[in-house]
């Protein structure tokens, strides 16, 4: 992998975003005066907080399959040091946890790219990382699924170490945020195990404003 390759992609960025999850906005109407959008007003994110490097396009989207993929664990070096870029110098966090794989899809996979990211992660910060969550059934691809359906594909799919979690402020680390539906029912998980705060951090999220632009007219 060429120099040029691994550049540091731009970070994500917007004008408006909500203040929680990060997501971001055409405009600020989605926000409330707090900054926060629908989902986190209602508490259906789950997590706390949630930071992500870049969107999830282009080059880092190669670099991710490159790595899920084509078994090229030696990225995880590199796209860790990315994230690192992403995580706010003040966050007080106890547990580096990351997100899991069902463990047939592991297996078949033979290792679990949020694991690489999430021990690099812990390497640069000196945070234990534990395997503290697993998944308790195998879920539907979410890829090609409405935002509801996501919620409920992979609702009760996991289930947190009380032991390992209660009390903590965790970490939660993954490649990708699309919906944020797996991350808020892994999230939930750890709260029910007594996690005193989740945050998510991820590589990279799927910038969804330009499925809701406004289509253009072409002149005839």
């Amino acid at each position: 992998m060429c120099q040029s390759c691994l550049k540091t992609p731009p970070p994500l960025s917007a004008e408006y975003y909500c203040v929680a999850c990060r997501t971001p906005f055409e405009n600020p109407f989605p926000l409330d005066e707090e900054g926060r959008c629908r989902l986190c007003r209602a508490g259906l994110r789950g997590f706390d907080a949630a930071y992500s490097f870049t969107a999830y396009e282009g080059r880092v989207r190669e670099l991710i399959h490159l790595l899920k993929y084509s078994r090229m664990k030696p990225l995880a070096a590199p796209l860790g040091a990315m994230m690192m870029g992403a995580l706010p110098r003040d966050r007080q966090v106890d547990l580096i946890v990351p997100m899991p794989l069902h463990w047939l899809r592991r297996w078949q996979r033979g290792f679990n790219q949020a694991e690489l990211l999430a021990r690099e992660i812990s390497r640069r910060t000196g945070i234990r990382m534990a395997r503290a969550v697993r998944r308790t059934r195998r879920t539907q691809a979410q890829a090609g699924l409405s935002n509801a359906r996501r919620r409920d594909n992979v609702a009760g799919a996991f289930r947190a170490s009380r032991r390992l979690v209660e009390g903590r402020r965790v970490l939660l680390v993954d490649d990708v945020m699309t919906t944020g539906a797996t991350a808020t029912a892994c999230a939930f998980a750890l709260k029910r195990a007594g996690a005193r705060r989740v945050e998510l951090l991820t590589l990279a999220r799927a910038d969804r404003r330009m499925a809701f632009a406004p289509a253009t007219v072409e002149a005839s």
